[in-house]
């Protein structure tokens, strides 16, 4: 299980038991899938878990369950991905979020995602992170841009496991290097 990381108001902590049910009706809920191709099924927010679970235990780290701190509620995950589809950012480490729609517009999804950029950085040795979404998905856009990630508009691209003139095809890319702070990491290896 991975360590935790806490805030002043999440705890970031590996997934339990208890949280299958609300992050199943999570990823049902049209608003919160709103820039992805669809809602997803319980098995597949079962098999998300699990290649979750997974990513853990093969690099060290992965999408973190999100828990209020006040009132013990899971609110979504916050966390790092090594993506999967080739793209001309390849290889990257991917920070992400996702939280319940009552938890938008509380700062929540920053305050965690600050708090994974430190542990990228710092703990992890990573040198740099991105972070990509639609185009039109302006809540996350913000939501980079207040963590000091940076549009490199020339990296813009096409998802590739979305056909050809899908509405959600077009992405935006958002880079954030360690140097950046004043961190000069070495190398990535994605493969320890």
């Amino acid at each position: 299980m991975p360590h935790t990381l806490t805030t002043a108001r999440l705890l970031l902590r590996g997934w339990r038991e208890s949280d299958r049910e609300p992050f199943r009706a999570m990823n049902a809920d049209p608003r919160v899938m709103e820039f992805f191709p669809a809602t997803l099924t319980a098995d597949e927010t079962d098999q998300m878990m699990v290649r979750n679970e997974r990513h853990f235990e093969r690099h060290g780290f992965g999408l973190y369950a999100a828990e209020l701190t006040e009132t013990g509620a899971f609110i979504g995950f916050i966390g790092l991905n090594i993506p999967t589809f080739d793209a001309a950012f390849m290889p990257a480490v991917e920070i992400g979020w996702r939280l319940r729609p009552a938890c938008w517009g509380r700062g929540l999804a920053s305050e965690g995602a600050r708090a994974l950029v430190d542990h990228a950085f710092g703990a992890l040795n990573l040198k740099s992170l991105v972070s990509f979404t639609t185009v039109a998905n302006l809540r996350s856009r913000r939501v980079m841009e207040r963590i000091g990630m940076v549009h490199d508009a020339a990296a813009d691209f096409d998802h590739p496991n979305l056909r050809e003139g899908h509405p959600l095809r077009r992405h935006v890319l958002y880079r954030r290097d360690a140097q950046a702070d004043g961190i000069s990491m070495g190398p990535l290896n994605l493969s320890e």
